[in-house]
């Protein structure tokens, strides 16, 4: 159902509460005569410093995430956006299916997921086979997302796993540390650079490392944004983001 401030769509959102990344990215890109709506998966912020922890997070989202799907189709959104990245990756290709099923059932409305928009990202450019990967995870999760990848036909030929000390300190990685893991993950052997974990706030430095190094550089908020907009049938070239809002 559309308003008169989202004549073309309502967006609702669900992101986890410690995620500051997410809002302001989608509300940069959002286009005219749409509009986004915030859902909060309640966690707390709690250390995170191994794979027991990273796991009890998720553990601790997944309690969390249809309540807040509840909440925000409240407003009766058109499509629901899954603004959260780890979960999406969990069991492969799958899981996230699986996932996907779950969570359009509660919502009623078409459901859009980082997974999925990831994967539809690297296809739109075609011809990508061999892929490096950024994320904020412990190695338990970037497991997850090297099988996801592999799930679809992608090989991880790099993978840089940050290690974030807890779910909102993801957001304080600056743009030099991020900047400095894409010259690292780059290399002749890989088509394009992929980055995961919402509340890293990627989506124009992504756009600028694409235009320097030449190949396709995927922000998951830019990705999961495009193909939320692109399935509603919004067509609009958005600049600052790279090739994926302004050509595809």
């Amino acid at each position: 159902m559309v308003d008169s401030l989202g004549p073309r769509m309502k967006f609702g959102v669900i992101a986890p509460s410690t995620n500051t990344s997410v809002q302001p990215e989608y509300d940069d890109m959002r286009p005219v005569g749409v509009t986004n709506h915030f859902g909060r998966i309640h966690i707390s912020d709690n250390p995170v410093h191994s794979d027991a922890d990273f796991e009890k997070l998720l553990e601790d989202i997944r309690v969390e995430t249809l309540n807040a799907v509840d909440q925000v189709k409240t407003c009766s959104p058109g499509a629901l956006i899954m603004g959260m990245s780890a979960e999406t990756f969990w069991n492969g290709l799958e899981g996230s299916l699986e996932l996907e099923r779950q969570v359009s059932a509660r919502a009623g409305v078409p459901v859009f997921m980082g997974s999925d928009a990831c994967r539809a990202a690297l296809d739109s450019y075609g011809g990508i086979k061999r892929i490096a990967v950024l994320t904020p995870y412990m190695p338990v999760g970037d497991a997850q997302v090297r099988r996801f990848f592999a799930d679809c036909g992608f090989e991880v030929v790099r993978l840089t796993g940050l290690k974030c000390r807890s779910p909102q300190l993801i957001a304080h990685e600056n743009a030099t540390t991020l900047r400095d893991a894409v010259i690292e993950l780059n290399g002749d052997d890989v088509d394009a650079i992929v980055q995961v974990g919402t509340n890293l706030a990627f989506a124009q430095l992504a756009g600028i490392a694409e235009f320097w190094l030449d190949k396709p550089v995927i922000a998951i908020n830019t990705a999961t944004y495009w193909w939320a907009l692109r399935q509603a049938g919004i067509s609009d070239h958005i600049s600052g983001f790279g090739k994926l809002l302004m050509e595809h």
